[in-house]
Order: C-alpha cells, then structure tokens, then sequence
C-alpha cells in the first residue's frame, strides 16, 4: 500500500493533512466517483458497500469504525455489555444536534434504531437481534438483546447506528431528502439523482475538524473507462477502479492504493451430498482444494492485485489465521490419493457461468478439476441472474467472489444453516458448537473462539477460497486516502489534502 500521511486520532477520525475554510484555509472540494447510484437516503434502507459514499456524509453513527473498521467513540463516547452479553449500553455526547435544530439524545436513538427495524433493507440485520432499547437518561441508553451479538458495535458504526432527525424518519420523504446530525448538509437544489450529488459543510457540526473539506461531491459512474479518464483529467479526485486498469492509472500519474476485503472461490453448497454425493465427503472437498493453483491465477487473472488463500475470513477478521492462507498447497498427486481414499474415481458438478471478468477464470477451474477426475459442466447463465443463479442452491458448485466482513456477520451471511449463502442449509453438531461457543465467548476469549471455528471450516474443507483480490482505488493529485478493512471503498473522514 501507497504510505499516506493520514493519521487516526483516539476518536478514529482521519486527522486531515490540511484545512479548508473550517480551519482557516481556502475552501475544498473532494469529488468522488461513485461505482453505483445512490438507492436512498432514508436510515431504514441504506446500504454499505459503495453507498456508504453518499449517506456518511449527512448521517453520523453512533460508533466510528477507523481503517481497520475498529470501533472508536463517536455519537457514542463510551459503551460496555454486560456479564452475559445481551445488555449493551451506551454513555452519548450531550452537545450534538441535527440539522433540523431536533437534539441528540436517547430518545433519538430509540427513534432510529426502532425505525431501522421495523424496516426491510438488506441491513436491517443489523439492529435485529436488538429485542428492546431502553431509555435510561437523555446521555445514556441501554440495547436489551435475547443473546448475544458480537458484531453489534460494528453495526452501530455502519447502518444500524446511523442517526436521523427523529422528524425526519416521519416525514414521508427521507429517502430523498435526509436529515442528519452529519459533518455534511445535502445540497438538493444543486443535486440531480444520477448525475450529482452534492454536500456543503454543517457549520455547527461538534467535529468540524475531522472533515476538511468545505463541499463534498458524489458523481455515479458505473463504467471503469470514463471513470478512469475523470480521473486522469482532474473531473474527480477518487473513484474505485479495477486492476485491469491499475498499471495503466500509475502510469498516468494516479495515486493506486490496494486493500483486499473479499475472497473469492468455490462455495461447494453440496456438503451433504444431496445432488452430487461425493462432495459428502471431506476428503473429496479437500481433493478440490488441493487441485487448485491459485498463485498463477492471483498473477494472470487479478494482474498480482491480490493474494492466495485458503481461508474465507479477511486479514482483519476476529477470526483470520495467517496460517490457514496456505492450507491446501498446491498437490494434484496428493489429491488423486485423497479421491482414492475415498473410493471416488471421478464425477461430474454443474456450475453457473456468466459474462463477467472472470471469464478467464472459469475455463483454468475447469481443467484442474479434470485432472483428479472432477468433470465440470458450465450453464450459461444471464449477468443479471449471477447472484440469484448461486443462491437458488440448483448447483453443487459455483463459482462466486464475496465481501468478508466481521467475523460474526460473516458466519451469518455463508455459514450457519440459514444463511443466505449456505444455499443447501447444510449443518454440522460440531460447527454448530463451536458457533455457539464463539458467540458467548467473554471478550477476551472471543477471537480465539472465532479462529477455532475457521480452523473447522478450513480442516473440513467447506469452501474451496481461491484468492483474496484487491480493491483497487485511484485517487488524483492533491488527495490521499487510507483505505478501509471490511469495506469496498474508504469511510469519508479517511480523505484528506495530500500535502
């Protein structure tokens, strides 16, 4: 990774380089390239990813997760769990007010969570294991649970504790017209939904600091190729790219930064031998893993903006072992004898393909598979059906690059038998415990728990990882960046000047 000079003070804001007018300066401007448009503004459904981009601006949260997506005193200056972990209470600022002149305060975030609740996003997850938010004061308010979350103060710095003005969550236009307690006021006049969007500074924002730039533009452009030229021809100042392109943004002066927050791989949704029997047994899914060489592929699919693994947690997970990166070395002998340990002398899986970049990449699976004797059929399937192709749970196998997150959420999202990428619900008395296990761990002995989990998923060979690819961000003169653990493109107070 490009060294930047952007620091994290001990509330986790990027601690600017320079100052706009907010701190005595010249006014600035930090455009950004979107990869997507924005799909609303009301709390209930925002989402992460990509979007992030066009509602941290107006909306603060109640954590603030740093580089590394730690949580770090925000709205919320200081929280504890009780002994059992289903009690999560929260101490708040008592100088904060939304942009509609409505105070911060408990009430407030009783209002918003209830509100992200009742809700149907794709995050409403995240305030859903929260069985009741009790008000204690107007600084101090307690999230009862029926069991245990551990990711919750994650969620709290990303969508579930985002923080709207309790009129607006009422008013019958938040989604487009947000109201916030932000570092940021959206400029709708001088905004157009899918062309620009524009964000001018909250004079009285209680951490003006933090943020130095005096306006903030979002401009959605879905193709790499225009992105790359606004680029090179100072139309933004930062926009996610490819690694396609990223030797040719180096070479046109582009500032490339690099962090991985996904993998990519076989989902081998078949565990228990329902459709294909042989993928039953964990010999064969280790036959699998073994038969795959995935240094070349980091090298010639992903142009080296990636790096091999084995395992499905990323490198800042509660769960991540740097050990299990290297689990299943390259050996389609030792695979063979695997395949014959467990009588199976060959079988045939169907697998979704689709237009896509991966193109490349289908036809190199499909020939080491062969060789120990594993015959891969592909169906054509439209790009548009990607995604609901892999989760109708029709193939043994497929193919799939997916974003890692905490390790709690991951579990929820691939794992346990109702996650949505568990496409066949399979389920294990022993990963099962072990789940259980890690989420009622103390503190203290959280991590270990998470690891022993993936080091379960690993020895039974319930994924076949390929690589983690990088995300690839340019980003222009007069601009740097920190890029962000668990997230596609960086938090908002990770921009500042370049000096």
């Amino acid at each position: 990774m490009a060294a930047t000079t952007v620091a994290c003070t001990s509330e986790g804001q990027a601690e600017p380089a320079a100052t706009g007018s907010g701190g005595g300066g010249e006014p600035l401007t930090l455009t950004i390239g979107a990869r997507v448009d924005n799909n609303s503004f009301d709390t209930a459904d925002l989402e992460i990813g990509n979007r992030i981009q066009y509602w941290q601006p107006v909306y603060d949260t109640l954590v603030r997760l740093d580089a590394d997506s730690k949580p770090q005193p925000n709205l919320a200056t200081e929280w504890e769990y009780s002994e059992d972990g289903t009690v999560l209470t929260l101490q708040l600022r008592d100088d904060v007010t939304f942009t509609d002149g409505a105070p911060f305060d408990a009430e407030a975030v009783k209002a918003n969570i209830e509100h992200i609740k009742a809700g149907s996003g794709q995050n409403q997850f995240m305030v859903a294991g929260i069985d009741e938010v009790v008000v204690v004061s107007p600084t101090e308010v307690e999230l009862r649970l029926s069991e245990p979350v551990p990711s919750l103060v994650t969620y709290l710095g990303w969508v579930g504790g985002a923080m709207a003005s309790p009129k607006a969550l009422s008013s019958g236009d938040l989604a487009t017209n947000p109201v916030g307690s932000g570092p940021y006021v959206y400029d709708a006049a001088n905004s157009q939904a899918g062309t620009e969007y524009r964000y001018e500074r909250n004079e009285d924002y209680w951490n003006a600091e933090a943020f130095p730039y005096d306006t903030y533009v979002v401009r959605p452009l879905n193709d790499v190729t225009p992105t790359l030229n606004a680029l090179k021809t100072g139309q933004i100042d930062a926009a996610l790219l490819t690694p396609a392109v990223a030797d040719e943004a180096k070479a046109s002066g582009i500032t490339v930064e690099t962090r991985a927050v996904a993998w990519a791989g076989l989902l081998i949704g078949d565990r228990e031998g329902k459709k294909v029997k042989e993928l039953a047994d964990p010999r064969v899914r280790q036959a699998i893993n073994l038969a795959l060489d995935r240094g070349p592929m980091v090298e010639f699919i992903l142009n080296g903006y990636g790096e091999p693994t084995t395992q499905v947690f990323n490198t800042s997970s509660e769960a991540y072992v740097e050990s299990l990166d290297a689990a299943y070395p390259y050996d389609p002998a030792k695979a063979k004898q695997l395949m014959d340990q467990a009588n199976v002398d060959g079988f045939t899986i169907t697998m979704p393909q689709w237009d896509s970049p991966w193109n490349d990449l289908f036809p190199v699976l499909a020939d080491q598979l062969a060789e120990i004797g594993v015959t891969v059929e592909y169906k054509q399937v439209p790009p548009d059906q990607a995604i609901s192709s892999v989760l109708s749970g029709d193939y043994p196998v497929a193919f799939f690059p997916l974003a890692s997150a905490s390790a709690w959420q991951d579990l929820q999202t691939w794992v346990t038998p109702k996650a949505p990428w568990n496409m066949q619900g399979a389920s294990d008395p022993e990963l099962s415990k072990l789940i259980t296990a890690a989420q009622n761990a103390p503190q203290g002995e959280q991590e270990a728990a998470f690891q022993a989990v993936n080091q379960w998923l690993v020895d039974e060979a319930w994924f076949a990882p390929l690589f983690r690819p990088d995300q690839v961000f340019g980003v222009g003169k007069g601009t740097q960046v920190q890029m962000q653990a668990q997230n596609a493109v960086p938090s908002l107070w990770l921009y500042g000047p370049a000096e």
